[in-house]
């Protein structure tokens, strides 16, 4: 035999050898992974639960008209069918994360076999789960990186394929994955990064959406918009190389500025709302309300709720634009070395809340002249002329070291057009409250300024003096003690009221002038005088008709300038009872609420008012309007119906001592409207301040909203009034006899033969003696 031969019959034998072993090594590691299955197998969960997978979701909030303004629970989440994913957002996730999803049995062979490729050739790293398999990892597994937890994971794909619709699968994956922000699943993801209904998405948002999964934590687009966009590019040249889109499209999506809200914007601010809504749904329902998907629906209506947000915000924006520079709000360590364009700038603003209105920035370069700062968002903006206004005497060589604005001041921009404004937090807070007179239902509720920083709710919390907002219940009360608008009252200082010595908030004192004159000019002596009249304790008791907690009210003659305490809320349902014609309503706001199956639980169903809700004669409150009405005409209020254009229109300023509270409450026949502001801590607005120069000017801007295409509505007339050239008069006063002078030349007045208000219903005295013969006796 030769050598050859030798050779290859040796080479021969090693191959055979060789092939067995590695048959056997093949057949060893066949068998050691069956014995590992056949080990893991009674250890895998059970996910038949898939089929039925009811998913936690959070307890949502929305307007009357299905706007949502909040949302509780600890996993934020808005289930769809899978029919309801658009097709584009499917596409794009598919081409990203699986795309032979509808061909592999829970396992793409191909795809492990491409990742081991690449993996060994030290191509870029990649992974190979299907998105079954991520299915089983989230439901049912952690995410250690075992053998043990791998081979769970790809029998678990195996079984959940043989149980479960391609479509099924895919509609738990896209529900249920993480996404940042709190956020699981794609439609929630929608709404938190684009502030839109996934329906509404382009190209370029589904591409940036489905590029989360991998790392919703490196690539979240509010927090890394650099990376998302980075991320984006990626999946949308996967979605070109699949066929998902053209060369076109991908150009387009490419070119696409994307809008990502800030964390908290909403469509409709209702935050305050919202609030109270979960804490009457938890005290009834518990835990589960933040889970099982309940529903409420308030009264509040959309337009209404924002034109009340933005009412408020503006007022004390603008308010704050003219006070004094107090300094930046925190100095960052701000590296020179880091130009504007660098990402770690805004990574310093991380700890600082923005505000879609006032927005945080960071400075990069100041002086007195020019201001360069870089937003939250990563944006550089310059600030220059006019926007420097308010921040000047911290730009100066000379400025103080608590006001200095230099490289790393942190601060609050304001945009106003194309230009950005240096200004700052407000401190002083407001409040809104509108409400239905007929049936209390509540169309808009702004709580203070900021939710997010201060929690307390001024519509129904804050107890606060009402000031002359007060005094149209006085001037009910004494229109049952014979007092009508034309009765003459003296506006002059009073002698009689031991060591105080008060006076109109003008300083004036006119003398004799009518009752209706003296609301329009609120004149605080005339509402002492009317005070002194019925007696303090009556007067009170007669304004809690009006639904005011008489123990709140003080039983003396500072009862005559508003010197007690209401909150907003009471006050709005106290000017309901004018405007509706003499009924009290109770404020409604949730309308009502439905568990996770769309199943209604509660629901109110508020109905208008009648005569057992009576509480003040129909023709008091229809005469009391009429002094509101000239209020707004042509007293302290005139800019309301000169600004609006409208006659219907009804209220009352109201500034308490040394400006600490200013108010403005009113009504339109179909709506009634409160607005406050004030400090938490009682103190000063300023001496610039006052209810005509803040409350009033917001009034009328919400307004302005609320009744856009409500015609105008004239006050129907009850009985037992008549209209005379000089104006209105209880019917039995036709002719006169009514108290025609109050305290003109001094009278003294002896109380107890003044009669207590009556209580509504009560019967009336027959005829006019008693009446008459109380005002000879008083006059003659």
């Amino acid at each position: 035999m030769s050598d050859s031969a030798t050779r290859d019959g040796a080479a021969s034998r090693w191959l055979r050898r060789a092939l067995w072993a590695l048959l056997a090594l093949c057949l060893a590691g066949v068998l050691g992974l069956g014995a590992t299955v056949l080990v893991l197998l009674p250890q895998l969960p059970d996910t038949s639960s898939l089929a039925n997978y009811q998913p936690k979701q959070p307890l949502r909030v929305y307007t009357a008209d299905g706007v949502e303004i909040g949302g509780f629970g600890n996993e934020k989440r808005e289930y769809l069918r899978i029919q309801q994913f658009p097709q584009m957002m499917r596409d794009s996730l598919l081409a990203v994360e699986d795309s032979r999803f509808y061909e592999h049995p829970g396992i793409d062979v191909i795809g492990v076999l491409r990742a081991i490729v690449a993996n060994a050739t030290g191509g870029r790293t990649q992974g190979a789960s299907t998105i079954t398999q991520q299915v089983a990892r989230t439901f049912f597994l952690t995410r250690e990186r075992t053998l043990s937890r791998k081979l769970k994971e790809a029998l678990l794909s195996l079984r959940i394929e043989q149980q479960l619709s391609k479509d099924q699968i895919l509609e738990l994956y896209m529900n249920q994955i993480y996404l940042g922000a709190r956020t699981y699943g794609f439609a929630e993801a929608s709404r938190t990064y684009f502030g839109k209904p996934i329906q509404q998405l382009s190209v370029a948002e589904c591409a940036m959406l489905a590029g989360l999964p991998q790392n919703p934590a490196y690539a979240n687009p509010i927090k890394s918009p650099k990376r998302a966009k980075d991320r984006q590019l990626v999946v949308l040249s996967r979605m070109r190389a699949e066929g998902v889109i053209d060369d076109i499209v991908y150009a387009a999506a490419k070119a696409e500025k994307l809008y990502v809200r800030n964390p908290g914007e909403m469509d409709v601010h209702g935050e305050y709302v919202a609030e109270m809504a979960r804490a009457q749904v938890y005290a009834q329902y518990g835990e589960s309300a933040y889970t099982s998907g309940m529903k409420v629906v308030t009264t509040l209506r959309a337009a209404d709720q924002q034109a009340g947000w933005k009412a408020v915000r503006k007022t004390l924006i603008d308010r704050e634009l003219r006070l004094a520079w107090r300094g930046p709000e925190a100095q960052e360590d701000l590296p020179a070395d880091l130009s504007d364009q660098d990402p770690a700038i805004a990574q310093l603003l991380t700890d600082h809340d923005d505000d879609e209105t006032l927005r945080v920035a960071i400075v990069t370069q100041a002086s007195s002249k020019r201001v360069t700062a870089v937003l939250a968002s990563g944006d550089v903006v310059v600030v220059s002329g006019k926007g420097l206004r308010q921040a000047l005497p911290g730009l100066g060589a000379k400025a103080r070291a608590n006001q200095r604005v230099t490289r790393g001041s942190v601060v609050r921009l304001l945009q106003v057009g194309q230009e950005w404004v240096i200004t700052q937090w407000p401190q002083a807070e407001g409040a809104l409250v509108a409400m239905d007179p007929h049936d209390g239902r509540i169309r808009a509720l702004v709580g203070g300024f900021d939710f997010h920083r201060n929690q307390f709710n001024h519509v129904t919390q804050g107890w606060r003096q009402p000031g002359s907002t007060y005094k149209p219940f006085l001037y009910s009360a004494a229109l049952e003690n014979g007092v009508m608008p034309e009765t003459l009252i003296n506006d002059a200082p009073l002698s009689d009221v031991g060591n105080w010595t008060p006076s109109n908030a003008d300083g004036s004192a006119e003398g004799p002038i009518p009752l209706h004159i003296a609301l329009a000019k609120s004149k605080n002596l005339v509402s002492i005088r009317l005070v002194q009249l019925m007696g303090p304790e009556a007067a009170r008791q007669w304004t809690g008709h009006f639904g005011f907690d008489v123990d709140k009210q003080p039983a003396n003659l500072t009862l005559a300038l508003g010197s007690g305490s209401t909150t907003v809320m009471q006050m709005a349902s106290a000017y309901a009872v004018i405007a509706n014609g003499g009924l009290s309503v109770n404020p409604v706001l949730i309308q009502k609420i439905q568990d996770g199956q769309g199943k209604v639980v509660f629901e109110a169903k508020p109905t208008p008012a009648d005569e057992s809700q009576r509480v003040i004669p129909a023709r008091n409150a229809f005469v009391t309007s009429t002094l509101l009405n000239e209020v707004a005409r042509s007293g302290t209020a005139a800019k309301a119906q000169a600004q609006l254009r409208r006659p219907d229109l009804y209220g009352k300023t109201g500034t308490t001592n040394d400006v600490v509270d200013a108010w403005f409450a009113g009504f339109q026949p179909n709506l009634v409207a409160v607005v406050w502001f004030g400090h938490d801590t009682p103190r000063s607005l300023g001496s610039q301040a006052s209810g005509g120069s803040l409350a009033l000017p917001a009034w009328i801007q919400f307004m302005g909203t609320a009744l856009r295409g409500e015609p105008v509505r004239s006050l129907s007339t009850p009985e037992g009034v008549v209209s005379l050239p000089t104006g209105w008069r209880y019917s039995e006063w036709a002719e006169g006899g009514f108290l025609t002078e109050l305290g003109v030349d001094e009278t003294p007045i002896d109380r107890s033969l003044i009669p207590t208000p009556p209580l509504p219903g009560a019967s009336e005295p027959e005829g006019e003696d008693t009446l008459r013969s109380f005002i000879e006796r008083l006059f003659n």
